[in-house]
């Protein structure tokens, strides 16, 4: 039997998931999928990564301005307040940047418990999506506690989305998924870059994949790096 390969360290990662530049908008989607194509386990994506998997989430959220998520992601992942270590912080102060990412969440519903630890452990006041006709209340009890963007009348409209972020000085976005979030911004063509790792498991059974809910469409991507670690393989795409 090969032995698994070494597991990349941090330094190694930031090099590896670095930016070409920081002004430039760019939504990356980090995503972990098995051999045959399952993004969940149990209805659940944690089962399917490993330590690797998480430090090169770690490293992603480092060189982000705002992590993403959908609501459906934060209620099934468990969501709690985002913050990267401290080592983490200190290299994004040292590079200009603030010391911990936005966290924001797109909710059409806004059916978001203002109590739950999403929102009562968050290290910076975080961000919600919504659009104009979403329940008024719950709207005013989320601006308790978070800051609230409304983008579209009936549906969040994912590229006016970017574009508030970008106006806040949120250039960099890291989207953890869902996979309908992911279908709804790759549908408007706006995904520049996929890290994906491909996770050792075969899981058959009924789990979806990674992009939901969009049109069957066609987007080149390019490989920038197949980088092993472990028994786990760190892949990142950019837009052809």
């Amino acid at each position: 039997m090969t032995a698994a390969a070494p597991t990349p360290d941090r330094d190694a990662l930031l090099a590896a998931y670095a930016l070409p530049d920081r002004a430039t908008r760019r939504v990356r989607m980090n995503f972990v999928a098995s051999l045959d194509g399952a993004a969940t386990v149990d209805g659940r994506s944690g089962g399917l990564g490993d330590a690797s998997d998480r430090l090169a989430m770690q490293v992603l959220r480092t060189l982000a301005d705002v992590v993403l998520v959908g609501a459906g992601t934060v209620r099934v992942e468990g969501y709690g307040g985002l913050a990267v270590s401290e080592a983490d912080a200190a290299w994004r102060v040292s590079n200009g940047l603030a010391e911990q990412p936005r966290l924001a969440v797109v909710s059409s519903s806004l059916a978001l418990d203002p109590e739950s630890p999403f929102f009562t452990t968050a290290v910076t006041r975080p961000i919600v999506v919504t659009h104009a006709a979403a329940p008024a209340a719950r709207r005013a009890a989320l601006e308790a506690v978070a800051d609230v963007i409304v983008v579209g009348e009936h549906a969040v409209d994912v590229r006016a989305m970017l574009d508030v972020l970008a106006e806040r000085g949120l250039r960099q976005v890291l989207c953890e998924g869902g996979p309908h979030l992911f279908g709804s911004l790759l549908e408007a063509d706006l995904v520049d870059e996929l890290c994906l790792s491909l996770s050792p498991m075969l899981v058959a059974g009924d789990a979806g994949r990674i992009v939901r809910g969009a049109p069957e469409l066609e987007r080149g991507m390019h490989l920038v790096h197949a980088m092993p670690a472990g028994d786990l393989l760190l892949l990142r795409y950019q837009r052809g």
